[in-house]
């Protein structure tokens, strides 16, 4: 699965991640750091990635321009590097459904921070 997480992600969960996410970058890795959100989407769409991100922005250009780039929208709060993989495991059954259906352009995943 070849994902490119966002500059708003520590680009060293690259080092970290499982087998399965082994043909993932970071912005950082492909050298698009302080690059345009539309700059990293164009390069994610030539590239064939799907971009992993905390924040809105990249939706709202998947609602505008359709997909690809097909997007995963981790919705959690600020998180440990660790536990975001640890996210991206528990959801990657659901992940790799995502990525095969040419209907769905962002998988959301939301989670409530217990207190």
């Amino acid at each position: 699965m070849k994902l490119l997480f966002d500059q708003n992600i520590s680009h060293k969960i690259i080092a970290l991640l499982p087998e399965q996410f082994v043909d993932s970058s970071s912005v950082k890795g492909e050298g698009l750091y302080n690059f345009s959100d539309k700059e990293i989407w164009e390069f994610a769409k030539k590239e064939a990635f799907t971009i992993v991100t905390q924040d809105s922005d990249f939706y709202d250009l998947n609602t505008l321009f359709g997909f690809p780039p097909k997007i995963i929208w981790i919705r959690v709060g600020n998180l440990r590097t660790n536990a975001l993989i640890d996210i991206l495991v528990k959801y990657q059954n659901d992940i790799f459904k995502f990525m095969e259906d040419d209907k769905l352009g962002c998988f959301e995943i939301v989670q409530l921070i217990k207190k």
